[in-house]
């Protein structure tokens, strides 16, 4: 299979946008977080909502493609072991080494420990439940925080591989083939159907916790892409039809969080007196969840659109900022948390501190992945990079100036 640069470049600005994302968590008005901001904005909710609603699916879509691309050339088995080696040793590591010094500043910040990161880390390393720990995963005694996302690739990952002999059957094929020679329209209106069933039915009972055991709303959301990336990824009729239909998925994704941010709007802001008669007998949270659903779904078609249409080129950038994305998603949370915490008595303004805060995770990351990570043997796996010799790094580094 030949290189798939826009998926590439769409995996790195995804994992970009989830850094600003975990920024603005900070300030952000009433949204809960590790630390918080005295300088919180509530204007900052609308379009936090707008990308909140499809940056996570694109990037299990994205796993779920990249999953899909490698099994045309290497066997289930060899998936399992590279796909256990690449996403779990990182987890774990970063479990113990990377994501505490967030559990540190969460619970300083909540004044539920004094001072003292070292003393902090060889009781958390203890992996010993804190029943007054103060903060997130306290009582399970270790925490993934943001590292979540990875246990839940791997759990979607080993599933498809263990089902790969099936999914390769005459009947799978047969399936494969008449699905994507259907009207395009079924190819919206489908996962649309199901958002919308799991946003109704499941989300009110299992709300979404990243606690992988009972969090079935987010399962069987982040599943449906995850699958719907692999089945797509080789697809060809796929990427023409989406690519044609780019515009059009745009401004019915418009539309969609149109309605969606005026009806949360209406219910936040209009007073009930000023709210007709006949407005109260129409079920709005139906209508909201289902714009929801539609928005979801038809701007990752946009994007997917878009981007292969724009995108699907050997950029000189992509293949450094490839490799970086893997070890800036495992740092970048464990610098935002320290910086806004350290930050905040110094009272720089709502405008100076998260540009400071974003700009000391862009440097840490930047540094600590181009000056260590990557230079380190030991510390490559560690970050979910391949073995490299320091010939090779040095020749890459060289060849991306």
């Amino acid at each position: 299979m030949p290189r798939r640069h826009d998926i590439d470049a769409l995996r790195v600005f995804a994992f970009a946008l989830l850094i600003l994302y975990h920024v603005g968590m900070v300030y952000v008005t009433e949204w809960g977080y590790h630390v918080k901001s005295l300088h919180q904005a509530e204007w900052l909710q609308w379009p936090m909502i707008a990308l909140n609603r499809w940056r996570m699916p694109l990037l299990f879509a994205i796993s779920g493609m990249a999953l899909g691309l490698a099994m045309v050339s290497r066997p289930a088995s060899r998936l399992c072991l590279s796909r256990s080696r690449r996403l779990l040793l990182p987890l774990a590591f970063g479990m113990l080494a990377i994501v505490p010094v967030q559990a540190y500043c969460e619970a300083l910040a909540n004044g539920a420990i004094a001072p003292g990161f070292g003393g902090f880390l060889w009781r958390y390393l203890q992996l010993r439940p804190w029943p007054d720990g103060g903060w997130s995963g306290a009582g399970y005694g270790v925490t993934w925080n943001h590292l979540w996302y990875l246990a839940y690739v791997w759990i979607y990952s080993m599933a498809l591989l263990l089902l790969a002999p099936a999914m390769g059957s005459g009947g799978w094929r047969r399936l494969h083939g008449r699905l994507f020679r259907q009207r395009r329209v079924w190819w919206v209106l489908l996962p649309v159907a199901w958002l919308f069933s799991c946003s109704w039915w499941l989300q009110p009972r299992f709300p979404e916790t990243h606690a992988l055991f009972g969090d079935w709303y987010a399962h069987a959301k982040y599943f449906a892409f995850f699958l719907a990336g692999w089945v797509v990824a080789r697809e060809q009729r796929f990427w023409s039809g989406v690519q044609a239909m780019r515009g059009r998925m745009l401004a019915l994704a418009l539309t969609a969080i149109a309605l969606e941010l005026s009806l949360r709007a209406a219910g936040r802001y209009l007073p009930p007196g000023d709210i007709p008669a006949f407005a109260l007998h129409v079920d709005w949270g139906m209508i909201e969840r289902f714009a929801r659903a539609l928005y979801s779904w038809t701007a990752l078609l946009a994007i997917f659109g878009w981007s292969h249409a724009l995108l699907n080129r050997p950029f000189r950038w992509l293949p450094y900022a490839s490799e970086a994305v893997y070890p800036w998603y495992v740092l970048h949370q464990s610098l935002i948390v320290p910086l806004a915490f350290a930050l905040a008595p110094m009272r720089l303004g709502p405008i100076l501190e998260p540009l400071a805060v974003l700009a000391g995770t862009v440097a840490g990351c930047l540094w600590l992945h181009e000056f260590v990570i990557r230079r380190t043997a030991l510390l490559r796996p560690l970050f979910g990079l391949a073995p490299a010799s320091r010939k090779s790094v040095m020749n890459t580094t060289r060849a991306q100036v």
